[in-house]
């Protein structure tokens, strides 16, 4: 941070001068982080269950250890950084968020929720706070889901939530989930050994950065989160039968490509059939068999994500979608297959901490809005196991799963402070 940053910072936030956190370790720290998988400039590359990760959290737990944190990776993939209270046999309070990115990601996405609670820790050390509850910070394996078509493992692995089939997904390499963490250093076959009791865990905070545009647009560093929207992940399938492409009269083709195109289109239109609704779907990849360019495509499959905060609104689009799936498939003599990869109700934040973050805002005379997250989280999964709250940090344009991804390390200090400050008022529960 340059002069000229420090002095408009300490204009707009009278309070920034009084912060407990560290602001110079938490830069430096980003910084660091920032240097593993880095691509371009600003972009970050690293894979779940990725020798990246690996050196990601090799990094992180030093940091937490020496913020008094004993740290060790459980059978998920999972980092956990504990911090003993006075009682052990409390249910502990749990931070966190992910260190795996998008193949094309930021610096920011997910990171900045482990890093600013490891800060929160690190500064309730060094101010010698007593607890009677343990605290854990955690680095979530898999978030964000892209590499075996499938997100949340690690958050819901610890609760014993995954599907039977999430360890033997593959990647596009053909590894599957299983052998990778085997090569990552867990052992699948000891998943209970690291599964939580239920009550074990008290609540659950995340910081994240936005990922969309209204903190930006308010200008306002810092929002309260108040839910989640319910995410709807299908992999579709459609067969028809390959021929050459200058031959097979039009009337007598069964291309699924050109199926697929239809459906892909229809996705666009169900969601936004009612201007101003909040409800988002994307087509955001296509894999097409045999890919030539004069074979006729016989196969195609592609992912569908359909968001909305209104459970009935989406379960009726989602209705939408399959009826016309199954029309475009039998007008063009295609056979298809729909995979649900992923499927959650909208999650609603607690109230009780919504109100402890923003008494912690009041205090740094912040004006915090509340907002929605379009994106889910791991508090997502931790929703089924305990409350949860999450503190947004504004983000640059709004733009997330980018390298132009970016949220200034003055925000970041902020959304830091604001979760220490709601870290302590946890701790007297």
């Amino acid at each position: 941070m340059n002069f000229y940053e420090l002095l408009w910072a300490l204009k707009k936030y009278n309070s920034f001068y009084q912060m407990k956190i560290n602001t110079t370790r938490l830069q430096q720290h980003f910084e660091a982080m920032s240097e593993i998988g880095k691509i371009g400039e600003t972009g970050t590359n690293r894979p779940a269950h990725s020798p990246d990760e690996k050196k990601a959290f090799e990094l992180a737990a030093s940091w937490m250890q020496d913020a008094g944190m004993k740290t060790h990776i459980d059978n998920f993939g999972n980092l956990i950084g504990r911090l003993e209270g006075k009682d052990s046999s409390l249910p502990v309070l749990m931070l966190g968020s992910h260190l795996d990115s998008q193949p094309y990601g930021g610096r920011f996405d997910g990171v900045a929720g482990v890093l600013c609670a490891i800060e929160a820790v690190k500064t309730l050390a060094e101010n010698n706070v007593q607890h009677e509850r343990s605290i854990e910070v955690v680095s979530f394996a898999d978030e964000e889901g892209w590499r075996f078509n499938k997100g949340l493992f690690g958050s819901k692995g610890i609760l014993g939530r995954l599907d039977p089939d999430d360890v033997e997904r593959k990647d596009k390499d053909g590894i599957s989930r299983r052998q990778a963490l085997i090569d990552f250093g867990c052992d699948p076959t000891k998943f209970k050994e690291s599964e939580y009791k239920p009550g074990s865990i008290f609540c659950f905070l995340e910081l994240h950065i936005e990922q969309g545009p209204v903190l930006d647009i308010a200008n306002k560093p810092i929002g309260v989160v108040s839910g989640i929207s319910g995410p709807l992940w299908w992999t579709v399938k459609l067969k028809g039968m390959a021929g050459h492409t200058g031959s097979v009269p039009m009337p007598l083709r069964k291309d699924a490509l050109l199926g697929a195109a239809e459906v892909i289109v229809a996705v666009n239109e169900i969601a936004t059939q009612k201007p101003g609704d909040p409800t988002v779907g994307s087509v955001a990849t296509v894999n097409v068999f045999p890919a030539s360019r004069n074979i006729i495509a016989e196969e195609v499959s592609f992912t569908v994500d359909l968001r909305d905060i209104d459970i009935e609104r989406r379960n009726r689009y989602e209705k939408q979608l399959r009826d016309k799936i199954d029309s475009v498939a039998n007008r063009r003599s295609l056979e298809y297959t729909i995979t649900e990869d992923f499927k959650s109700e909208p999650r609603y934040c607690a109230d009780w901490i919504k109100e402890i973050i923003h008494a912690e805002c009041n205090t740094l005379n912040l004006d915090a809005p509340e907002l929605m997250s379009g994106p889910f989280h791991d508090a997502m999964a931790l929703s089924y196991a305990c409350d949860y709250g999450m503190i947004f940090v504004r983000c640059k344009d709004g733009i997330s799963h980018n390298p132009l991804e970016y949220s200034s390390y003055q925000d970041l200090a902020l959304g830091a402070e604001v979760l220490y400050g709601a870290v302590l008022q946890v701790l007297k529960k």
